[in-house]
């Protein structure tokens, strides 16, 4: 690896390019660089990451043998030099110097204040290359937009979102039952053994969720009776399906029939797209519910006539009864 040095270029001169600055904390910011410390700032309550000044000095100065150095970045020769380049650092605004106010919680101290010291601790205002963040949020946005304007998607797009929405669906949840069956399985034997561990670990990234592939180790002591119920349990329920052919072809015979109607989308009533579709057309009859209409009256008419003189009167009392409370309630 090269070294910081006047003969390569690499000296004072070297730092003093901002490029080569930059290149130097994007290394620092990236997963091959120094731990840093998470907290809020107090005033102006923004999440930053801080480090002490002594760690970053060694690391610049004395990196450790598994640090990864990018070779297009050469080494420090001495430690006043990573010193004077912690220093430009700071002086540039790439690091601010703060304190701890509190748990998880750091304040900015006044720039009067700022000098780079090794017992102090240094919030990263330095943020790299923004190319990527504005990219990612223009497709946000433009997103958002599209899923604003769904009602207005041409039919094959809603279509096509359905059975997008529906496949992921089944997916997620047949991988989660698949993970956890092979748990079960191998819990039982007295290991724990997972696909994808961090899988749905919220701390994580997206790759990171998919590493490792799987963990194998022995499960914690004080397990034996709960192996023992959970396997008489699972066996018990094979035992059933096999010996009750008919109920468990019914539970499988739903199972299907009610993934076949998430594809053919009978699960979601169309009443609601009925109604748009129809918003202009007028509220008239149609010939079914006139016909309809007049065979309930002949209906009532014959049972007017089937009725005597004093049931007619009581009918007639009940009608006005009933419109008298129909009026009450109208004006309440």
């Amino acid at each position: 690896m090269a070294k910081s040095n006047s003969k390569n270029g690499s000296g004072s001169s070297y730092w003093d390019d901002i490029e080569n600055i930059n290149k130097l904390c994007d290394f620092l910011r990236s997963q091959d660089g120094p731990a840093v410390r998470e907290a809020v700032e107090e005033r102006i309550e923004k999440r930053v990451l801080y480090i002490k000044g002594e760690k970053l000095l060694n690391f610049l100065a004395e990196p450790k043998k598994k640090v990864k150095w990018p070779e297009n970045i050469p080494k420090f020769s001495s430690r006043p030099e990573a010193l004077a380049v912690c220093k430009k650092l700071n002086d540039i605004g790439y690091l601010h110097r703060c304190e701890k106010s509190g748990k998880g919680e750091v304040a900015f101290l006044p720039r009067s204040r700022c000098e780079f010291e090794e017992d102090g601790y240094f919030a990263w205002i330095y943020e790299g290359n923004k190319t990527f963040s504005h990219f990612l949020t223009t497709m946000l946005v433009i997103g958002f937009l599209c899923c604003v304007c769904f009602p207005i998607w041409p039919q094959f797009l809603k279509v096509f979102v359905w059975y997008m929405s529906v496949t992921m669906l089944i997916f997620i949840f047949f991988l989660i039952t698949f993970r956890g069956f092979m748990f079960l399985m191998v819990w039982i034997l007295g290991f724990d053994f997972w696909i994808w561990p961090n899988l749905f670990d919220e701390h994580l990234g997206f790759f990171d969720s998919f590493k490792p592939m799987y963990s194998f180790e022995k499960s914690a002591a004080g397990q034996l009776y709960w192996r023992i119920g959970i396997f008489v349990g699972f066996f018990s329920f094979c035992y059933w399906a096999v010996t009750q052919p008919s109920e468990f072809d019914g539970f499988k015979a739903a199972q299907v029939d009610f993934i076949k109607d998430l594809y053919a989308g009978k699960l979601l009533s169309d009443s609601s797209q009925t109604d748009k579709d129809n918003i202009d057309k007028p509220k008239m009859p149609s010939l079914e519910d006139l016909l309809k209409m007049e065979d309930e009256m002949d209906d009532e008419d014959e049972e007017e006539d089937d009725l005597s003189e004093e049931e007619r009167m009581e009918k007639m009392f009940e009608d006005l009864m009933d419109e008298e409370e129909d009026i009450d309630e109208d004006e309440e």
